[in-house]
């Protein structure tokens, strides 16, 4: 995609600040998520070198990670500037450090090489073994100038699953948890649907089509025959892998299904053995727990709903003992609140 730079110039600064164009790039990044994985996913912006006498805005050629092989945003970007012979001489700006390996596709750093930019801006290095400063180091070996960690904490904070688990080889856990005010996931008799919104589900739906695996107890399984499917509009390109802790019935909705059992942190390292970056935990009350306690869980999303449950007979967010004293309390961080229809939606950061 080719766009206009709008904003106006800075006096005497050709070219725009590289702060604001990496904020583009990290929107382009984000705007594929969910459907680059097992890949990160990155959005890049070439900015060309100005033209004797050109007068008006700059052109940015834009790039954003394409599916499993497919090309990267790096080569897209560059493309779109060689077709219009503008990549020579121009500024590579990258939310993640280029590759200088060949998997699927070849390494973008060969691409930024041969295109004669002369200067890359990158977010943050890739701690992917296969990279981890490969490609900033050739790209420097070769004369280019590279300036890493323009917009990290924005950059980290969008790529944390991809970046945890190239770091140690585990999925980004997130826990989806939705309850009423005073902290009941079903009513006496066990009824739970529907405890929130439409607008809330469609949400769920939304972080279920961002994660590659969702897992629930075989409980979970048993009482509520979950299809854990992704159910938005326009359909899902992909399906997550649907994970049972123990046995599922064998006419189970969520089969086909992979059961594991076992020490949970021994099921999170054969899930990251099998390329899932994120995993979306839904439950139950005893899962949600086993993961708490063990502090497995990287981010927590709550929905709360309007209503009260009156009492203590139905079944809570976390089944078992909690913490004994007000100091025993685990406290995360809150990283945003979100009214969604008439529930809302809370974000905490481990």
């Amino acid at each position: 995609m080719v766009r206009v730079d709008e904003s106006p110039p800075e006096a005497g600064r050709p070219e725009p600040p590289d702060e604001a164009v990496m904020r583009r790039a990290l929107a382009l990044g984000e705007s594929v998520r969910g459907s680059t994985s097992p890949n990160p996913w990155v959005g890049a912006i070439l900015v060309p070198p100005s033209r004797p006498g050109e007068e008006g805005p700059t052109p940015l050629y834009e790039g954003a990670t394409a599916p499993p092989g497919g090309p990267h945003a790096e080569v897209q970007a560059i493309e779109l500037a060689r077709a219009d012979g503008r990549a020579s001489g121009a500024v590579l700006y990258t939310t993640l450090e280029p590759c200088a390996h060949t998997g699927r596709t070849g390494p973008c750093v060969a691409a930024i090489l041969e295109a004669g930019v002369r200067r890359v801006v990158v977010g943050v290095a890739d701690p992917d073994p296969q990279v981890a400063g490969r490609g900033v180091a050739e790209l420097r070996a070769a004369g280019v100038e590279v300036t890493v960690g323009v917009g990290a904490g924005e950059v980290e904070a969008s790529l944390a699953p991809y970046l945890k688990h190239r770091s140690t080889g585990l999925p980004w856990v997130v826990l989806k948890l939705a309850a009423t005010l005073d902290g009941r996931i079903a009513a006496a008799d066990g009824s739970s649907r529907w405890i929130t919104g439409t607008e809330a589900r469609a949400d769920v739906h939304r972080l279920r089509a961002m994660s590659d695996a969702i897992l629930v107890g075989a409980g979970t399984v048993r009482e509520d025959d979950p299809e854990l499917t992704v159910r938005t509009e326009p359909p899902a390109d992909r399906q997550p892998l649907r994970v049972v802790l123990g046995r599922a019935p064998e006419q189970a909705r969520v089969r086909p299904a992979l059961e594991l059992s076992g020490e949970l942190g021994e099921v999170l390292q054969t899930l990251g053995g099998l390329g899932v970056v994120q995993l979306l935990v839904e439950g139950g009350a005893r899962v949600a727990k086993s993961f708490h306690e063990a502090r497995l869980v990287d981010r927590y999303v709550l929905y709360l709903a309007p209503a009260i449950a009156g009492g203590d007979d139905g079944p809570g967010l976390f089944a078992g003992p909690g913490a004994r004293t007000v100091d025993d309390l685990w406290r995360g961080t809150l990283v945003s609140v979100q009214r969604l229809g008439e529930d809302l939606r809370l974000e905490v950061a481990a």
